[in-house]
């Protein structure tokens, strides 16, 4: 499958008008099919591009502007309403043409099991990868309420297929004693509360790997990011997030792709998190993209 013509909507600040040229490609998936609590993501990857107009276009972070990166916004993937299966086959396609193509795969979501079948596209291609995972929640369920299909078991199934040894997590503050306990038995790598500093002792021991990095947008506190579908409070801040995204671009990591998921608008009036999340995904841009 393939999306490779100008998308006709509002699209991200900057982005190249070409596909064939581009060396990333921004694309949403515009699914909530399985939230175990607050529907509405599926309209975060549209919000955030209508308010990333209001960005400035140079990062002095990384002293980078969009326009150095040619990255082409394909707009969202068409998903058949209620079906996660089906989307998530979809979705795995999508992937797998952009990187046959040689694309950089930056996905907005959507909730958190739409980065399941991207991580399963990705390993077929990286068979050594690891994933970084930001989020408030372990999501290593092997089901919701006897769903297996459900955003709160993304990281098992992750875990499951790379092995649980390559992934990392970080900043989790809430999720069943057994998935804790099934991560430590397993030498998975969580890191609870924090991100910035666990994450700059592990990114030496991935120097050269192809990593996929998923953040969800709750493991910001909810005084930063209200607007997302199942908050917990005691979370990082945006400036932690960001330093997070930077050690990674300074890192000697290999970022193969990522995505940015569970943005809700409609919990926040205000557009804080909308707009924190297009900041996200520009840095991520800048900082990431030359890394393929």
């Amino acid at each position: 499958m393939r999306f490779d013509e100008a998308y006709s909507g509002n699209v991200f600040i900057k982005s190249h008008p070409n596909y064939e040229e581009s060396e990333a490609v921004l694309y949403g998936m515009p699914m909530d099919w399985t939230v175990s609590f607050r529907p509405g993501s599926r309209f975060g990857p549209a919000r955030i591009r209508e308010v990333s107009i209001g960005l400035e276009e140079y990062s002095p972070y990384l002293d980078r502007e969009l326009e150095e990166v040619k990255f082409f916004d394909a707009g969202d993937i068409p998903l058949p309403f209620g079906n996660p299966q089906k989307s998530i086959d979809i979705i795995e396609s999508y992937i797998d043409g952009l990187l046959e193509d040689g694309k950089f795969p930056l996905g907005m979501g959507g909730e958190h099991l739409v980065s399941w079948p991207v991580i399963k596209a990705m390993y077929k291609k990286y068979p050594d990868m690891a994933v970084i995972h930001m989020d408030a929640h372990t999501d290593l369920r092997e089901d919701y309420e006897g769903e297996p299909l459900s955003h709160a078991a993304i990281i098992r199934k992750a875990a499951d297929l790379i092995g649980p040894k390559n992934v990392y997590s970080f900043g989790i503050r809430s999720g069943l004693k057994e998935e804790f306990e099934w991560a430590k038995e397993q030498g998975m790598h969580i890191s609870k509360f924090e991100v910035l500093e666990p994450l700059k002792e592990v990114l030496p021991k991935l120097a050269g790997r192809p990593v996929y990095v998923t953040i969800d947008i709750d493991v910001l506190d909810p005084a930063h990011a209200p607007g997302t579908g199942t908050v917990d409070c005691g979370g990082i801040t945006s400036k932690e997030l960001l330093a997070s995204i930077h050690a990674i671009a300074g890192s000697d990591i290999k970022v193969v792709g990522c995505d940015l998921v569970e943005v809700a608008p409609v919990y926040d009036p205000s557009e804080q998190t909308a707009n924190t999340a297009s900041k996200l995904i520009r840095e991520m841009i800048l900082g990431w993209v030359q890394k393929k």
